[in-house]
């Protein structure tokens, strides 16, 4: 196997992409550190651009259907699928779950909000395009309802139930990921300032994370700045964040071993073409680590574990530069654009509509923001805002409005494709 990688110069490219995966992240968080512009244009925008910028150079691009694209994709999935599951429980250590509960009510509201803005924009454009002779249109409808509430796993599960052609899946997803990500990139790049005066309303959870001399945390008085990576790589403190990482790494196990045991027991679906093959339920695990994450964050000792939140940081920013490189502007040639006009009146439509509903129930702008991504992203994108937007007060809030998109956005899809047939 050295032997091949070494003779062969597209194994070793492939090689030095995922190496870079882990590399960049670390570059960014010392730029980070060392350069006022680093930190004023943050270390999530970096990474996303460092993304966009490998996927415009045709650096992680490969020849297709050979065996180094087939390695390249594999252990590439392997790492975004991890990257997150581990994020969440360190950035939930130092939360205070006792504070979010204050915010409960907005998050509700702007959860509900949320859901009622797709809806209207789905039913809506629905009969603006209808002349367009869109294939399968209601399908198409229902599929977009399951992932602007839930994400691609609504998607996928509604396009099988509803037995819709794998081409037409592909052009409505390859239109959804390229109108989506511009939005998502407007947010990080600081639209949520522009929330903010939109939704000037006070956050319920008013406390927030101070650090001592050590780099360790007690939630006592406001910082000005979520990320700080001071002291993160210093002998004392270093062990006791390995020791966070542990924790985190034994919580997806365990959200996995549950999801495996599910899927034996029925209660999971399995994959239709492979029957026999485990399955992990993306839904069981991101469940399982978030509710254990939180119940880790009321011992003490675990909220006080140091730099949780920006190793955390880290395996985010190795998930933002993931996603970034996949972007492929190319995807959406030969398709029509009444599905991308489709898809782009439901971002606009569905996001005006939520802002208004949040402006009436005094929702605040971060809440808004999180509340937006968690349904039009899904929940692993939740992360990567929070630590732009410098708040981690609506972390908790966004994965929750996330989690229940995911268990209701199948069911939604459904009923919005009766309805319309």
């Amino acid at each position: 196997m050295s032997e091949q990688i070494i003779t062969n110069p597209e194994m070793v490219r492939v090689w030095i992409t995922l190496a870079s995966y882990i590399v960049l992240p670390i570059i960014i968080i010392h730029m980070f550190i060392r350069l006022k512009w680093v930190q004023k244009v943050g270390t999530v925008i970096m990474a996303y651009a460092l993304g966009i910028l490998m996927a415009l150079t045709g650096l992680v691009a490969f020849t297709p259907d050979s065996m180094e694209e087939l390695q390249f994709n594999t252990v590439q999935n392997m790492m975004m699928n991890i990257a997150v599951p581990l994020a969440i429980p360190l950035m939930l250590f130092n939360c205070d779950f006792k504070l979010w509960t204050k915010a409960l009510p907005k998050t509700i509201w702007s959860l509900v909000g949320g859901i009622i803005a797709i809806l209207v924009a789905v039913v809506s454009g629905y009969y603006l395009f209808h002349s367009r002779q869109i294939p399968d249109f209601a399908k198409v409808s229902a599929m977009m309802t399951g992932i602007y509430t839930g994400g691609t796993m609504n998607f996928n599960a509604l396009g099988a139930a509803l037995g819709v052609d794998k081409s037409v899946m592909a052009i409505v997803l390859a239109f959804e990921m390229v109108l989506t990500m511009p939005y998502i990139l407007f947010i990080l790049g600081g639209g949520y300032k522009l929330f903010r005066r939109i939704l000037p309303y006070k956050d319920e959870t008013t406390n927030e994370v101070r650090r001592n001399t050590k780099g360790q945390q007690s939630i006592e008085a406001p910082v000005s700045d979520v990320e700080d990576y001071g002291h993160m790589f210093r002998k004392d403190n270093w062990y006791l964040t390995l020791a966070g990482l542990g924790l985190s790494i034994l919580f997806l196990a365990i959200g996995a071993g549950l999801s495996i045991l599910l899927w034996k027991m029925g209660i999971v679906a399995g994959n239709p073409e492979n029957p026999d093959k485990p399955v992990l339920n993306e839904l069981v695990i991101i469940l399982t680590i978030t509710t254990l994450g939180l119940i880790a964050s009321f011992f003490k000792k675990v909220r006080e574990l140091p730099k949780t939140f920006e190793l955390g940081m880290f395996f985010i920013l190795v998930f933002s530069i993931i996603v970034a490189s996949l972007f492929d502007y190319h995807s959406i040639e030969g398709s029509t654009l009444g599905i991308g006009a489709f898809v782009l009146w439901i971002i606009l439509c569905g996001g005006i509509i939520h802002l208004l509903l949040c402006r009436l129930f005094h929702v605040g702008g971060d809440l808004f923001t999180v509340s937006q991504v968690a349904l039009l992203c899904s929940p692993p994108f939740v992360p990567p805002v929070v630590g732009a937007m410098g708040n981690k007060k609506v972390l908790i809030s966004g994965l929750v409005i996330g989690l229940i998109g995911y268990a209701v956005g199948t069911y939604l899809g459904i009923g919005i494709y009766y309805l319309l047939q």
